[in-house]
């Protein structure tokens, strides 16, 4: 039998790629701290059963404003769609989709207040899809920025060493990207969701119907960052391995390391190096060097393998590297402003880590 292994025991400290902040600071002190615009990619069409909605929420989930178009609108909650998933402890922009055949149309301004405001509507012929949507659009401002480690007084004001440093983190993470790790709300709090999911694995709990696929995410999402954690420690996160799978830049097109001139590509981030979302073998699987890296480190921990293998899960791969759109910074006394842009299921904390040594403010 598979020992369970603890949430502080599986969720280890990631390494950083440009090593450890010298600046540390608070994040989402307040909800208007931490703004997400979703770019959907595309324009609703004007006409069509479905009734697209761009919603500006604050303190709400995204089910908990599903919920609330599905009771005005008076249909069940399954005809209410989203692109993906927004934090609650934030203001977040997102679009939903309302199914509503024929011409009925709805009045949602009643739902309109301080945490909510229906901000357009537009009819569109087919409902929104989980994972259509381009990117996101991040407005973060961390406080309480101070002093920590290499020579710096620690705890008082960044000074001006410490700002060239953390100026010239910015120009790495802008040009070289950043280590494309889920972020810890990926599995749930202190790690909830994989004490769960092993227990599931195991036989000794039976998750509700909706649960099981946050819970398998949570366990592929855990062996993608075991393996892109030593690939950082190899400090080899960006650049190609003997027998690597590249993804093609801004798509899901992932293809074999076929020839060896590839390193101009992978400098200008048309194409990055890719990780494991464990399942079934398929027909694209990398070979050498990197088959032996990824499976020295998903052999350690077996139970999740096989448990991901008994649930037909099917193996895809996850860029290892994002390269943000438009990071911008501006000093603000106590606090740094960082605006940016992030392709779909990219966390932005895992952006922000590199910069700054946060801790969630309560």
């Amino acid at each position: 039998m598979a020992v369970m292994l603890s949430a502080k025991e599986l969720l280890k400290p990631l390494p950083y790629a440009y090593g450890s902040p010298e600046i540390a600071g608070s994040l989402r002190q307040q909800p208007e701290y931490f703004q997400v615009e979703e770019i959907l990619g595309f324009t609703p069409g004007g006409e069509g059963e479905h009734i697209f909605l761009f919603i500006e929420k604050t303190e709400l989930n995204t089910q908990q404003v599903a919920n609330q178009l599905a009771t005005i609108a008076e249909i069940p909650v399954r005809q209410v769609s989203y692109a993906g998933m927004k934090d609650r402890n934030a203001v977040t922009r997102q679009w939903f989709s309302v199914h509503m055949p024929g011409n009925k149309e709805i009045d949602f301004s009643s739902l309109n207040g301080d945490r909510l405001t229906i901000l357009k509507q537009q009819r569109h012929l087919k409902k929104l899809r989980r994972g259509v949507h381009q990117g996101n659009t991040f407005e973060v401002i961390l406080g309480d920025v101070r002093n920590i480690g290499k020579g710096n007084v620690d705890g008082e004001l960044v000074d001006v060493t410490a700002r060239g440093r953390f100026e010239e983190r910015i120009s790495l993470l802008s040009t070289e990207g950043f280590p494309n790790y889920f972020g810890e709300q990926r599995f749930g709090r202190n790690g909830s969701n994989l004490e769960h999911v092993q227990r599931w694995f195991a036989g000794n709990f039976k998750p509700k119907k909706h649960e099981k696929g946050l819970y398998l995410s949570s366990a592929r999402s855990f062996l993608f960052n075991r393996v892109l954690a030593e690939r950082v420690r190899k400090n080899n996160w960006n650049r190609a391995t003997s027998g690597e799978l590249f993804m093609l830049n801004g798509t899901q097109s992932v293809f074999p390391q076929r020839q060896q001139d590839l390193d101009a590509r992978i400098l200008s981030g048309d194409i990055h190096p890719t990780g494991p979302m464990y399942g079934k073998s398929g027909t694209l699987m990398p070979e050498e060097e990197l088959l032996k890296l990824e499976t020295d480190i998903l052999n350690e921990y077996v139970s999740l393998t096989e448990g991901l293998e008994r649930h037909g899960l099917k193996s895809e791969r996850r860029a290892l590297r994002i390269m943000p759109e438009n990071l911008r910074f501006e000093w603000r006394g106590e606090q740094i402003k960082l605006t940016f842009s992030l392709p779909r299921g990219c966390y932005a904390t895992a952006l922000i880590r590199e910069l700054v040594n946060y801790q969630i403010a309560e």
